[in-house]
């Protein structure tokens, strides 16, 4: 079993958000992986709701802020549509997958956590009129 640090940065490299999850299994598919770290960011999320969303995709109807997603009222987040918006925003590029130093590009790749638990997930921006 292995213990992995999922960890937001931006494109400079500056670490934005961070959590540790122990018990991962030391050889897992991107695609568990991603829906694995979605999965936990929404279960703590909707143990303690709050009025701003940080995850890796933002949730439907949420109004975009500086620093996360604002919702209205805290209400329960399903984490099944997350990490199903998470694998389309991974298919078009709306972010970088890394593992240590390597880049994930295919979601059927398989990961071995054992030797670098450190899995970063860089969000782009889209450019302006492009």
């Amino acid at each position: 079993m292995a213990t992995v640090t999922f960890r937001d940065e931006t494109a400079a490299g500056k670490p934005l958000e961070e959590f540790t999850l122990p018990g991962l299994p030391g050889r897992i598919t991107a695609w568990e992986l991603v829906r694995t770290r979605v999965r936990e960011e929404v279960a703590r999320y909707n143990a303690a709701p709050q009025t701003r969303f940080h995850g890796l995709v933002r949730p439907v109807d949420e109004e975009v802020e500086r620093n996360g997603y604002r919702r209205g009222a805290p209400r329960h987040i399903d984490w099944e549509r997350q990490a199903d918006a998470a694998e389309r925003a991974f298919a078009r590029n709306g972010f970088v997958l890394l593992v240590g130093d390597r880049q994930i590009e295919d979601l059927d790749e398989e990961i071995d956590l054992t030797g670098d638990p450190v899995v970063s997930f860089i969000k782009l921006v889209p450019l302006v009129g492009g």
